[in-house]
C-alpha cells in the first residue's frame, strides 16, 4: 500500500465534502472544488475522514493512489485555510505595485509587465519588492507564481530578478573570480 494513500484525511469544521461517482465536491469557507477521480481510484466518507483505495496493485494504480489523496488533501487546505506563494524582486529599479486587481512590475524591459490574475488568485504587494499570490488552489498558486518568476528569474552573477522567498541562488564568480 502507497503510505500517504493509506492515510485518512480529516476534515476540519466547516468543510463540506460530496462524493457523487467518480467526482469529489470540497466546499468550504473559501470557496469550493472539484476533482475527478481515476477509474480504479475509490474514495469515501466515513466518520468524518476521507478514505482513498485502490483496486489493484498496477503501477500506474499505485502512483495514483498518493498521488489522489495528496490532491484531495491540499483542496481540503485549500477550501479551509488557503495557499499562498511569496516572492521578491531584486535589483535596482525593479519593483511591482497594484493597479486594481492587476500585478504591474518595473523589471528593467523598457515596458512595464503587467500580470491579469485568472480565476481564483489574487495578489497583493507588500512593499515594492514584495509580491503574494493567494489562492484555493495549490497547483495554480504555483503555476501563477512560476509564471511571474518567469519574466525576469534570478541570474547567477548578481542575483536580480525575481526569486521565491527563501530560495538560494547559487553564485558565480565571474570574470575577476580566476585570479
Amino acid at each position: 500500500m502507497s503510505r500517504i494513500g493509506r492515510k485518512p484525511i480529516s476534515l476540519p469544521k466547516g468543510v463540506d465534502v460530496k462524493i457523487e461517482g467518480k467526482e469529489v465536491t470540497v466546499k468550504g469557507a473559501r470557496g469550493t472544488l472539484q476533482f475527478g477521480v481515476l477509474p480504479d481510484i475509490t474514495v469515501e466518507l466515513r466518520d468524518g475522514r476521507i478514505i482513498v483505495a485502490r483496486g489493484n496493485d498496477e503501477k500506474h494504480n499505485r502512483a495514483a493512489h498518493g498521488m489522489t489523496r495528496a490532491i484531495l488533501n491540499n483542496m481540503v487546505t485549500g477550501v479551509s485555510q488557503g495557499f499562498e506563494r511569496v516572492l521578491e524582486i531584486i535589483g535596482v529599479g525593479y519593483r511591482a505595485q497594484m493597479q486594481g486587481q492587476n500585478l504591474v512590475m518595473a523589471l528593467g524591459f523598457s515596458h512595464p509587465v503587467e500580470v491579469t490574475p485568472p480565476a481564483g488568485i489574487e495578489f497583493a504587494v507588500d512593499g515594492p519588492t514584495k509580491i503574494i499570490v493567494r489562492g484555493i488552489d495549490k497547483q495554480a498558486v504555483g503555476q501563477v507564481a512560476a509564471d511571474i518568476r518567469a519574466y525576469r528569474p534570478p541570474e547567477p552573477y548578481k542575483g536580480k530578478g525575481i526569486r521565491y522567498a527563501g530560495e538560494y541562488v547559487i553564485r558565480k564568480a565571474g570574470k575577476a573570480g580566476g585570479k
